[in-house]
């Protein structure tokens, strides 16, 4: 597969190319471009000038492309699965749902885009000002630079993509070298549907070559990154050297609160669809669980007989409820990550064991909060850290001591309680009697401290995708 640039399909100018493997049997499927900064260079130029031609298109004209791509989308469900589930890891029916959710995404920023009014300034509303109207318009930023991780790359491309493209703007997608493909598909899909040349462009290759050029380059107007905090505070170094904005939605080790009054039975399946969810590798994923003394014996117990009879698989079995990690790099850095967390003191109480870039679903015990595991140690894996703690206080203390602050959660039945937690955990965002992983299309998700800036969703993005202008008749009125 060849990089998409100004509405050719290209090789990287110097030939080099990256292998895309199958991480649960690491078969070769196919290669992507290895870009280089030249390519990149190439790439934005043709990005500027055809962004002109798109910014004058009429919106209702943008969205009418936008939603034939949704129609290629379904045309290609599953095809678009398995190729998701092939390169990723993931069963092909979390795949199959991932490709559902374009439909959410793209029709909800088209309908938001078409009712984004301006905000009007009556005249006479301050001294001086009698006889001056003033207005406001959105125009669009000019290029903006998506950088998607492996994780979930169709929903991050339906955050990303089409609030870029339906206020105007030029796009420039660049893929995880891990998985690039369905997102190489998908930009193909969207000139089938009518996007101009040089408007959706596809980069393939290393993020610190690929990802750091489009951040230094003075034609790209917004980098929009979903990764690590480590490469967002790279991206965002990068890109203040041209004030160029950024949007970074980073790491995140998320506390998992469940009060001793918690319905043990919801809290037990919210630990599987909050954890255990994509094999783990989710930023919003539940990470750190602190339960109370009282009932942390029997929420132990009730857990491993939970995760016991799930199915770990080949991804493409319809039977499969966990896959493998993306890759074995990947398994093996939980596997350190266990190892240490076990060198400290905990125990396993269940799993534990790695297999290639497989790794059970495992429940570490006796975890304190002076554990690396319990602080900034973001495990991108199916593991369990259950600590105690004897108070409410207690549990949104270990749960601040983390620099990361994406989301949290509480269970219980106290009202009070509940509203504290909301109240006090410094993260973006709190889910009551639910896991952390909770993202609707419409919220605006994005985290507090190392966990990011900038919220992204249906009700803000398309702010962040485009300029405010403000305009003013001055002395109109007689």
């Amino acid at each position: 597969m060849r990089n998409l640039v100004n509405g050719k399909e290209l090789d990287a100018s110097d030939g080099q190319a990256i292998e895309v493997r199958n991480p649960a049997n690491n078969q070769l499927i196919a290669t992507v471009p290895a870009s280089t900064e030249e390519d990149v260079d190439y790439c934005v130029k043709c990005a500027v000038e055809a962004q002109k031609g798109w910014a004058e298109t009429p919106l209702h004209e943008r969205a009418r492309i936008l939603m034939k791509f949704v129609e290629l989308v379904e045309r290609d469900t599953e095809s678009l699965a398995v190729t998701l589930c092939r390169e990723t890891g993931k069963p092909i029916k979390e795949a199959r749902i991932e490709i559902g959710n374009t439909r959410t995404f793209v029709s909800a920023y088209v309908e938001r885009a078409k009712h984004l009014y301006g905000i009007n300034i009556p005249a006479g509303n301050e001294p001086g000002q009698e006889k001056t109207y003033q207005f406001t318009i959105r125009q669009p930023l000019g290029v903006v630079a998506c950088i998607i991780p492996f994780n979930f790359p169709c929903d991050l491309f339906g955050q990303k993509v089409p609030s870029a493209l339906i206020m105007g703007n030029a796009v420039i997608v660049k893929p995880s070298t891990y998985n690039p493909l369905t997102l190489h598909k998908y930009c193909l899909l969207l000139k089938e549907a009518g996007i101009p040349d040089g408007v959706i462009n596809c980069l393939s290759g290393d993020g610190p070559i690929v990802g750091q050029a489009l951040a230094r380059h003075k034609g790209v107007h917004l980098v929009s990154v979903t990764g690590s905090t480590a490469v967002g505070m790279e991206t965002m170094a990068t890109a203040s050297q041209n004030l160029t904005h950024v949007m970074l939605e980073l790491g995140g080790n998320d506390a998992f609160i469940l009060d001793k009054d918690g319905d043990l039975d919801l809290a037990v399946e919210e630990m599987v669809a909050g954890r255990l969810y994509n094999t783990g590798q989710v930023c919003c994923a539940s990470k750190r669980f602190l339960v109370h003394n009282d009932i942390k014996a029997e929420f132990i117990k009730r857990a491993i007989a939970r995760i016991s009879r799930m199915r770990v698989g080949d991804p493409m079995n319809e039977n499969t409820e966990i896959g493998c990690l993306i890759n074995e790099r990947a398994a093996s850095r939980v596997e350190e990550q266990v190892r240490k967390t076990l060198q400290q003191g905990a125990h396993i109480a269940f799993g534990g064991r790695r297999n290639g870039a497989y790794f059970e679903p495992t429940i570490l015990v006796d975890i304190n909060r002076d554990m690396d595991i319990m602080k900034d140690m973001e495990v991108f894996g199916p593991i369990i850290p259950i600590c105690g703690f004897d108070t409410i206080e207690e549990a949104i203390d270990i749960a601040n001591q983390s620099t990361y602050g994406l989301c949290g959660n509480i269970i219980t039945k106290n009202i009070n309680n509940a509203f504290k937690v909301a109240e006090k955990l410094e993260v973006g965002g709190v889910v009551i009697n639910g896991s952390s992983f909770f993202r609707s299309a419409e919220m605006p998700f994005g985290g507090w401290k190392h966990s990011g800036i900038g919220n992204e969703g249906i009700s803000t993005t398309l702010q962040e995708m485009s300029h405010i202008k403000t305009i003013v008749l001055k002395n109109v009125l007689k």
